[in-house]
């Protein structure tokens, strides 16, 4: 048994918990990821520090809450003086590696700003975490784009060994877009809905692209992902590899065979697509808000049977794909030296609704289906059970990474170590908080400020609090599991509530940043 094994950590970008055929999906087969699962746990409680891409990938790389790291909504940069367990294990000695999407800077120039009032448009009057002028433009989609010369200064976060994608869909940027310009020539031509194959779907953003499925990003991951543990499997030195798939997010295109490998009609609308009794007023303004005929979607949309059921069967293909690249990724691990000296681990940075309650993609709602993500971990070396219900966390990624590889981690971190709950199935904490601050102004909250939301999970109950609002939701985890009956205004729930707004602010005092600690009183 190996004190310092290697680490490879998948993820994907916007799928739900359930959507894996280990979870019990009834259509989706995913047999390349399920086998993670079946050599080690999986947990059906997994949860994100915050349902947005960019602060919950900040939240996996620093093991702390997005109020503490920074970046609280998309759009605001991961500090370059950030310590992340990344840094932890390169400085104990590892190899590491990203390949795919980082996403710990904007991949745009457009301003992170809160727009109110004539005073945001002055940076000197904004509380800073960077010093003034400091640039985060290494994966800037235009950057990469116009500069051929424009890389990611190393070591990045961590990460000594960087292949870059951002963007999603057909239309990807970054490294990806320059291998394919060098490899297809003028790519432009195969790409986007302006030159997409013939199809029937209804939804603008479903885009059957002519790109051939071994130039597509998911397949260009994957062979660097093999060349990265060809290259370092035959060594002593471990190494921590993350690879990291921009699907199956939005917007819809999945290649080749896989457009058509699952039918509209073989999808079954999720029990919640009727609707939640007692829904609160941003709720019901998602529920009756349609987008125009046509419009490209990008946000929390209200949805019809037939867009709803196309969105899930295009899923399916584009995570089938990710399950085919992890497949042959696995195969090379396993024909490495390391084969028996490699924990894998498998998640994602957010889930998407689906569906439920007759809504698609994300926003602010902090209900199951953008909350819970996927969470497999499986060590050769090592007992586990084979499901754990423990609250889990993504900043428990990182610590349960470091304590596994005996290195030393940083004061500060705030995610908790799961050897126990992996070896016994062991509860980890009472109750879990996620943090939501969204960047996008929504009227319904009164001042048309982005809502900031604060969701505290326990075994059997689920509260999400609003700021500045009197209605929130509650629901009882285990006879509501798809969470249709809000019970926030429900006399019999008071003395609940009461006791969740209790347990709400130790967590919100547990989570204020105690680093540095004093090294002298007075």
């Amino acid at each position: 048994m190996t004190d310092r094994p290697s680490f490879v950590l998948f993820m994907t970008d916007q799928q739900r918990a359930d959507w894996l055929g280990c979870a019990g999906h009834p259509v989706l087969e995913t047999p390349n990821i399920d086998a993670i699962a079946a050599s080690g746990t999986r947990f059906v409680n997994g949860f994100v520090a915050h349902p947005i891409c960019m602060p919950n990938r900040a939240s996996l790389l620093t093991c702390r809450m997005p109020s503490v790291n920074g970046v609280r909504h998309n759009g605001l940069s991961l500090p370059l003086d950030s310590n992340t367990f990344v840094d932890c294990l390169r400085r104990a000695g590892y190899a590491t590696g990203l390949i795919g999407k980082g996403h710990h800077q904007p991949f745009s120039d457009m301003s992170a700003r809160m727009q109110r009032g004539e005073w945001d448009t002055d940076p000197h009057t904004e509380a800073r975490l960077v010093p003034p002028g400091t640039v985060y433009r290494d994966e800037n989609a235009d950057r990469w784009a116009a500069d051929p010369n424009h890389d990611i200064e190393l070591p990045y976060y961590g990460f000594d060994h960087f292949d870059h994608v951002s963007r999603h869909g057909d239309g990807s940027g970054g490294g990806h877009e320059r291998w394919l310009r060098e490899h297809l020539g003028e790519y432009e031509r195969l790409i986007g809905p302006e030159n997409q194959l013939p199809h029937d779907f209804v939804r603008p953003d479903a885009i059957r692209t002519a790109l051939p499925e071994e130039a597509y990003s998911t397949a260009w991951i994957r062979d660097r992902a093999v060349e990265f543990i060809e290259a370092h499997t035959e060594s002593d030195q471990p190494f921590f590899l993350m690879v990291s798939f921009p699907d199956p997010h939005h917007p819809f295109t999945p290649p080749g065979k896989y457009w058509d490998m699952y039918s509209p009609d073989d999808m079954s609308l999720p029990a919640s697509f009727v609707g939640m009794e007692g829904g609160t007023p941003l709720y019901e303004m998602f529920r009756n808000r349609r987008p125009e005929p046509g419009a490209f979607r990008g946000a929390l949309e209200c949805v019809d049977e037939r867009e709803a059921t196309e969105a899930m069967a295009l899923t399916a293909g584009m995570m089938a794909m990710v399950d085919d690249a992890i497949g042959m990724i696995r195969g090379a691990i396993g024909a490495s030296a390391q084969a028996d000296e490699t924990v894998q681990i498998y998640t994602s940075d957010h889930g998407d609704m689906m569906g439920d309650h007759g809504l698609m993609l994300k926003g602010p709602v902090n209900l199951d289906g953008i909350l819970k993500v996927p969470f497999l971990w499986s060590d050769p070396q090592r007992p586990s059970v084979a499901t754990s219900d423990a609250l889990v966390s993504t900043i428990d990624i990182g610590a349960t990474v470091l304590a596994r590889a005996g290195a030393r981690g940083f004061n500060g971190i705030q995610g908790i170590d799961l050897t126990d709950a992996l070896a016994t199935g062991s509860p980890v904490r009472d109750q879990l908080l996620v943090e939501h601050d969204g960047h996008v102004p929504i009227p319904v909250t009164g001042d048309q400020w982005p809502p900031r939301i604060r969701t505290l999970v326990t075994p059997e109950w689920k509260m999400s609090v609003y700021l500045d609002q009197d209605w929130g939701e509650l629901f009882n985890r285990g006879d509501d599991p798809h969470e249709m009956r809000n019970l926030w205004d429900d006399p019999s729930t008071r003395d609940v509530r009461a006791e969740l707004t209790w347990l709400l602010s130790q967590e919100l005092i547990r989570t204020v940043d105690r680093s540095p600690l004093p090294i002298v009183l007075g």
